[in-house]
């Protein structure tokens, strides 16, 4: 909680000081994300997911721009069967699949370089909406209100933008979790000692923006340098 009143106190204090003599540019964002849980002995960017929704964005120099974002995001985990073998009345594969839903709340800083590529670092908090495991092709009790991962997750954000025409940005994000989703204990087949393992969200993707009322906060900001 104190964590997501920060977060909300730091936005409004960026944007406080520049509301009277700027121009908020409004955005839309949507894309895929591949994804992987660090920690869950599952490797790879294989878990496809969306990525989108709306946010808003302020000039704070000749060069930079501050962002609030809202998006629906999905991440997790998944693996294709592995190996096949009989263990008591149960049947193992080592078949994975991991969906985390997020309704999450970026907040950024942008440098913007000859009005073409924009980089970008910041921070997030992000809430477990959905959740649903599957090991071994079976369904397990995992879900968003049993608290077997975390109902919060913050990341930390890097992010690239190419302008592509117009208004219409390229935008490929790295995201990774700053604390754990969850801890989990895991054995081997035959039953050797266990080991413990704190779990991650890792995150890439690629997504289209589209900025509105860019032109109008270029000519404002023109404006006020004369």
């Amino acid at each position: 909680m104190k964590a997501r009143l920060f977060l909300l106190l730091f936005a409004l204090w960026l944007f406080s000081g520049q509301v009277a003599a700027q121009v908020f540019k409004g955005f839309v964002n949507a894309g895929l994300n591949m994804a992987q849980v660090d920690g869950d002995e599952v490797y790879g960017y294989k878990m496809p997911g969306l990525h989108f929704g709306p946010g808003v964005m302020l000039g704070v120099g000749k060069n930079f721009d501050i962002s609030l974002e809202a998006a629906y995001t999905q991440r997790g985990a998944n693996e294709k069967a592995q190996y096949f073998t009989i263990s008591g009345n149960d049947t193992l594969t080592g078949a994975y699949r991991l969906r985390l839903d997020y309704f999450q709340i970026p907040l950024m800083l942008h440098y913007t370089d000859k009005d073409l590529f924009t980089a970008g670092i910041g921070f997030s908090y992000a809430r477990l909406v959905r959740a649903e495991e599957f090991e071994h092709g079976k369904q397990t009790s995992t879900n968003a209100g049993n608290k077997v991962y975390s109902p919060h997750d913050y990341n930390i954000l890097l992010d690239l933008k190419y302008r592509m025409v117009g208004s219409l940005r390229l935008t490929f994000r790295y995201e990774y979790s700053m604390a754990k989703i969850r801890t989990r204990e895991f054995t081997s087949i035959g039953g050797s000692t266990p080991w413990t393992r704190q779990q991650y969200n890792n995150v890439v993707s690629l997504r289209l923006l589209y900025i509105f009322n860019e032109e109008r906060a270029k000519q404002n900001k023109s404006a006020q340098t004369k």
